[in-house]
């Protein structure tokens, strides 16, 4: 009778487990997988930078090709001041419709000197 009732217990626990790590990247607002993870120094390491935040892959490669590293230390040090910039906004609205896993190639901008 033990054995019944366990299995019956075990998935929800499990989904449990699983709801519970399910980690929200602070851009998008969507749900991130284990393979699409990265994290993201707020501050560029290069200019002193050590707090992370993970991000959807997609979400981090797009801020890289659109702000060089002392934008992102000066003005865009947080999730929020990203949000806000208008070509950030525009791509949130495109990928907000696209599923959790979606990656595509992201290319550099061409405001960013090399």
């Amino acid at each position: 009778m033990i054995g019944k009732i366990r299995k019956k217990l075990l998935p929800k626990k499990v989904l449990a487990i699983v709801k519970k790590d399910l980690l929200i990247c602070p851009i998008c607002k969507r749900a991130i997988p284990d393979l699409q993870k990265d994290a993201h120094h707020l501050i560029p390491k290069s200019k002193g930078g050590k707090s992370t935040k993970f991000l959807h892959r997609i979400c981090h490669k797009q801020i890289h090709a659109l702000f060089n590293e002392t934008e992102l230390a000066k003005l865009f040090n947080t999730a929020e001041s990203l949000t806000e910039h208008s070509d950030m906004q525009t791509f949130i609205k495109w990928i907000r419709n696209k599923p959790d896993s979606f990656y595509e190639r992201v290319s550099k901008s061409s405001r960013i000197k090399k």
